[in-house]
């Protein structure tokens, strides 16, 4: 099979793409690409979450990177993906794989490639790896191996605690004390991830929930949106506390539900935290956010004279912005939000304490916190559908698409357009559109956001017309 990286690794079913054979194709490859980039002699991080197979899954990778006579640090247990990226910046390593499905449904698995400077690997990367698999496979390249206890006993695969360094960098960014001492009744949703615990031994007394390991994730995916965050959001008004924090299942996404019990977005997230690291902490730096997120964050960085970047979606796409420049915060619509003064990855722990740390700061809670914010740059409404779309209509709606000659939507005048991923029709008031094929899945996403939650209805009902489904 065609193995194919998106928007941050390589994904598929547990035992149907996602078997040991195909791993040890695409792991044979990445200890390739190692040695040819000079990276092989800096060594390799291995992670792994809590899903099914996974510590085996990392066990089969250790074996190959050992088997190609690679240096690898191997986690003793699960660990959050950005406590894995944090342990490749630390080590000095070549690069870091972390086995994990983030946040889709519990018959997937994945392999993230992390790149020494700890974050996600960038396109230009993933795209090599994949030539590279192609390659492998047509010139019947071997998978080199040595049994993982012989590579343990000769020392070239170590076992290694990846909480403990990272729980150490977590407390250098935040201030601890202000937030243990602020007395916050908050409570953790880690949804059965690799997050579970983490938040507890930094913040003693805040509550979680769904911290056992079930590879079913309580049957949702380990997403944190609204959907998934109901039973968060009654204990949040039920057990009086002010706010709710959640992660995804390899904790680099978060999400959150506010002091009245709603969902509270990633848009809205990155929106306080913005002005938080600009006004309280008093940094300094530009600021990227993906094609799909919030507008507020436009109204932000003009309010405070930062300079802004739009970039397609995905995660890695903002490393590498952050990577180039001095990037004050980068954000995306799904949750994926990093800091500068940290590492160029997505961290969902972080963003948590960095969420208390400004409500320790300000004695307020999150819905007040945005309020405060919107009454000065406007209020927005944000919405998005995820439609089911067989491939045939979906390549003829990305062809009609294309073309362009859309000049009115809903009866709304169309005042510009973006189509670096996906088409995006913006119009005069701010309000804005965006319809999105995905590249990998047969489905079709809307995303819309304007001052008034009417007009967000009358754009996704009629980009439904517009596709047809």
């Amino acid at each position: 099979m065609q193995i194919q990286f998106g928007t941050d690794g390589w994904r598929g079913v547990i035992a149907d793409s996602f078997t040991f054979e195909n791993l040890s194709l695409v792991a044979q490859a990445t200890m390739d690409y190692m040695h040819k980039e000079g990276l092989a002699e800096k060594g390799l991080v291995i992670g792994y979450d809590r899903r099914f197979l996974s510590r085996e899954f990392a066990e089969k990778v250790a074996s190959i990177a050992a088997g190609n006579g690679i240096k690898t640090w191997l986690s003793d247990g699960y660990a959050p993906t950005p406590a894995v990226s944090w342990a490749v910046h630390e080590r000095g390593a070549g690069a870091g794989v972390m086995i994990t499905a983030s946040h889709n449904p519990p018959r997937y698995n994945g392999f993230k490639v992390k790149e020494s400077f700890g974050g996600s690997a960038r396109p230009s990367t993933t795209k090599v790896l994949e030539r590279m698999v192609a390659d492998n496979v047509a010139n019947a390249r071997p998978v080199l191996t040595l049994p993982l206890a012989e590579a343990l006993g000769s020392g070239v695969v170590q076992m290694f605690d990846a909480s403990a360094p990272y729980l150490a960098q977590l407390g250098r960014y935040v201030d601890l004390e202000l937030i243990r001492s602020a007395g916050i009744k908050a409570v953790v949703d880690p949804m059965f991830g690799a997050g579970c615990g983490f938040l507890a031994k930094l913040i003693p007394g805040i509550t979680e929930i769904h911290g056992i390991e079930n590879p079913s994730f309580g049957g949702h995916p380990p997403e944190p949106i609204g959907e998934n965050l109901e039973e968060l959001a009654a204990m949040v008004v039920d057990g009086g506390f002010q706010v709710g924090l959640a992660l995804d299942g390899d904790a680099d996404r978060i999400g959150a539900v506010d002091e009245r019990g709603e969902f509270f977005s990633s848009h809205r997230i990155f929106t306080v935290l913005l002005r938080h690291l600009y006004e309280r902490k008093g940094m300094r730096g530009g600021v990227v956010k993906t094609v799909s997120t919030t507008q507020m964050i436009d109204k932000l960085a003009a309010k405070y004279g930062l300079t802004l970047c739009e970039t397609p979606i995905g995660f890695k796409h903002i490393c590498e912005m952050m990577l180039e420049n001095d990037i004050l915060m980068g954000g995306e619509e799904s949750g994926g939000l990093g800091v500068k003064g940290h590492i160029p990855e997505r961290d969902g722990i972080l963003m948590a304490l960095l969420l208390l740390e400004t409500m320790a700061m300000t004695g307020k809670g999150l819905r007040a916190l945005l309020e405060e914010t919107m009454d000065e740059i406007g209020h927005f409404h944000y919405a998005r559908i995820d439609l089911l779309i067989e491939n045939g209509p979906k390549q003829q709606l990305v062809k009609e698409l294309a073309a362009g000659g859309i000049k009115e939507i809903a009866g709304f005048p169309v005042a510009s357009t973006n189509f670096s991923d996906g088409f995006k029709y913006i119009f005069a008031d701010g309000a804005w559109l965006l319809i999105r094929p995905s590249g990998t899945e047969p489905v079709l996403r809307l995303y819309s956001e304007a001052g008034d939650p009417a007009k967000v209805s009358q754009l996704l009902e009629a980009a439904r017309g517009i596709a047809g489904v």
